[in-house]
């Protein structure tokens, strides 16, 4: 029996997910699971095979031959494709504007689902991503939903270079038949809109012990 826990951090892009996973992760010595680093991996992989994003057939093929190798170092996902790690390529615009199309592969979706679900063998996680609360993790009581006004997320992404419309994403994710971007089940709301990182945190630490998650005693 796999006695480990899931933290599951949900949220539309540029709500603050990475940032407060990675901050709590280290808050609380937990792994912490980028999802869709590995959505974004499989995209960059397709897109260097030059095969169109939008064509299922030709993403499901690709998936099936190329080798996902997930591990962590210190005490943060990583993802390398076909022993490459893409590294800054995961950001860039091409796999922004097309992530989402690959995301929505059934295939694609079935496959890093059960890699993110190992990653519980290893240990306590602290996930984000889109689906981790509903379809990673459903059974997790440990469930925040993070969501931000969209002009703050607009400008969160200016400032890391990433030019593509917040509400593109949100459309493409919320509407997508597979997995769609919603508040799971028992999940609490996070609204980060007038909150800093520092305070982010904080508000979600308080989440979590009302959901009844026990605090290490250094946090």
């Amino acid at each position: 029996m796999i006695l480990h826990r899931a933290i599951a951090i949900d949220g539309p892009a540029a709500s603050g997910k990475s940032t407060l996973s990675r901050l709590l992760s280290q808050r609380l010595n937990l792994i912490m699971v980028n999802s869709g680093a590995m959505y974004r991996a499989v995209t960059w992989k397709v897109l260097q095979r030059g095969i169109d994003p939008n064509d299922r057939e030709a993403v499901v093929q690709a998936l099936r031959e190329m080798e996902l190798e997930c591990g962590v170092a210190d005490l943060v996902s990583t993802i390398k494709v076909d022993g490459i790690d893409p590294g800054d390529e995961l950001r860039s615009e091409s796999v922004n504007s097309h992530v989402s199309a690959v995301s929505a592969v059934p295939e694609v979706r079935e496959c890093l689902v059960s890699l993110q679900r190992d990653y519980l063998k290893l240990g306590d996680v602290v996930m984000e991503g889109r689906d981790i609360g509903s379809v990673v993790f459903p059974e997790t009581p440990f469930k925040i939903y993070m969501d931000a006004d969209p002009s703050v997320r607009e400008a969160r992404r200016e400032v890391v270079g990433e030019v593509d419309s917040v509400a593109a994403r949100d459309r493409a994710d919320s509407g997508r038949a597979t997995a769609p971007l919603k508040i799971a089940e028992g999940a609490c709301v996070l609204d980060t809109s007038g909150h800093t990182i520092e305070s982010g945190v904080e508000a979600a630490i308080e989440i979590l012990r009302g959901q009844g998650f026990v605090m290490p005693a250094s946090a």
